[in-house]
């Protein structure tokens, strides 16, 4: 019937007509879930002697009951081993292969644990998404999902076009973050690549969850669907498909401590800060005027020039509280957003002699060998920025994790706080935050709104936050400022 709708109404690509071959010769349905499981032996230990969990093994089973699934427990509760469980049952029950997509810079990780299980995993990345999938049928792991919330990117594009493949046994996808940025338009490409009901209508989801309109913009038309409403509704709908456990539910961890330390400037400081400042704004105007930025984006260009100001006059702070752990003994992980304050307090501390710096400007090759490294105990002292090490690697032997500054989005902040802990760590783990006047507190404020938001989609939060956008809020800050 397909093959009727399509021809003479669209030419038959040599790619087309092999996908319509695939169709008309389908393959054979899956071993009923009992058998499933049976082949998954989660009982059993592993082959490098370790043990699931039980709540891996409870998460492994509700996998093989679903052929698209969203696996979105908390960071540190060990979904990369429980996805590989239920892959490996059904690689052994409906002889698959088995495809994981993720990161390139975690592929290490994910070709050693698939070796811990007697496994073999073709990887793939985000950054070359594969066309085409194994003919015989595959399983189809898909680590930090979130690359893929935005609908209209050629990366999501691409994924989505790979979940349709007529050859794909099933999609699990997995992710801390469903909902990085606390809207819901974001969660819709998961959404709509294991093929759940609510995404069969983009327009109708949009205007639904995501408070989508119609508004004039530079005098046209345009779609917005940024807002989030009826979050309570939407858990409730996306419940069957999608699995979130937090950690106080599933294990018994050291608790996580966050402690607050406010950075004061001294009246000299504060003038060269709003020196600096204005030399930005000015710097921007000019810009506006010879048409190379956008007029209406001054107060978040503002915002950001704001932060990185901030985070170099957090620098003598972050120095001290680092130089007071390490003479206590302790290891440390440094969080910043900005490459070169990053450089600037590795320098300090006597650069790769004392201290590791994992940044975009390491190869994707040689970081997990850093992160290695200060595992095993031979530097005390990590470096990173949130977008190089704040997901898919572990570092639990850090008790003290340092945010210079916090990411806009609650996902990038609870990501690199989680990275030290998890399973395996030996105390409390104590993150400082150093906050530094009106630009942090607003972003710290940003996140408790966001991180509600995704609380009423996973569990349960406080429907009475306030929902102002962020423009609106930076001039508020600046006028307060």
């Amino acid at each position: 019937m397909l093959e009727r709708l399509l021809r003479g109404r669209f030419p038959i690509t040599p790619e087309l007509e092999r996908w319509l071959q695939w169709l008309r010769q389908p393959l054979p349905p899956l071993p009923p879930h009992r058998q499933l499981v049976e082949a998954a032996e989660l009982e059993q230990p592993l082959p490098d002697g370790r043990r699931l969990f039980a709540h891996q093994r409870a998460a492994a089973r509700w996998l093989l009951a679903r052929r698209g699934a969203v696996l979105a427990d908390a960071m540190g509760l060990g979904k990369t081993l429980t996805a590989l469980a239920a892959a490996r049952a059904m690689v052994r029950a409906a002889d698959c292969r088995l495809v994981v997509l993720a990161p390139a810079g975690l592929h290490r990780h994910w070709r050693a644990e698939a070796a811990s299980l007697a496994m073999v995993a073709e990887l793939a990345s985000w950054a070359r998404i594969p066309a085409e999938l194994p003919p015989a049928g595959c399983v189809l792991i898909v680590d930090e999902a979130h690359f893929a919330q935005t609908i209209s990117a050629a990366r999501t594009q691409a994924f989505l076009r790979l979940a349709r493949h007529p050859r794909l046994r099933a999609i699990w996808l997995l992710t801390g973050t469903p909902m990085k940025n606390g809207r819901p338009v974001q969660l819709f490409p998961l959404l709509a690549a294991i093929g759940h009901p609510l995404a069969a209508d983009q327009r109708a989801f949009e205007e639904r969850y995501c408070q989508g309109h119609w508004r004039e913009q530079g005098g046209r038309r345009v779609w917005s669907c940024q807002g989030a409403e009826r979050l309570e509704e939407l858990q409730r709908l996306v419940r069957p498909l999608l699995l979130h456990r937090s950690k106080d539910r599933c294990l018994d961890l050291p608790p996580k401590l966050r402690r607050l330390h406010p950075v004061p400037l001294e009246a000299s400081q504060a003038r060269g800060f709003e020196h600096r400042l204005q030399e930005r704004l000015d710097d921007y105007r000019r810009r506006v005027r010879r048409g190379e930025v956008r007029r209406d984006a001054e107060v978040l260009a503002l915002f950001t020039a704001l932060r990185q100001i901030a985070s170099d006059h957090k620098l003598p702070a972050a120095a001290t509280l680092v130089g007071s752990l390490l003479a206590r003994g302790e290891s440390v992980v440094v969080f910043t957003a900005f490459v070169a304050t990053a450089r600037r307090l590795h320098d300090h501390f006597g650069g790769e002699q004392r201290a590791l710096l994992l940044t975009g400007a390491v190869p994707a090759s040689r970081r997990q060998a850093l992160v290695d490294r200060f595992q095993a105990g031979a530097m005390p002292l990590l470096i990173a920025t949130f977008g190089t090490a704040g997901l898919g690697y572990t570092l639990h032997r850090a008790r003290h994790v340092l945010l210079i500054e916090r990411p806009w989005t609650p996902g990038d902040a609870e990501q690199a706080e989680d990275r030290c802990h998890r399973i395996g760590m030996q105390g409390t783990l104590t993150c400082h935050w150093l906050q530094l006047g009106a630009a942090d507190q607003l972003v710290d404020e940003l996140i408790a709104d966001k991180a509600d938001r995704i609380a009423r989609l996973l569990q349960r939060g406080d429907p009475d936050r306030s929902r102002q956008d962020l423009p609106q809020r930076v001039r508020q800050m600046l006028e307060r400022w």
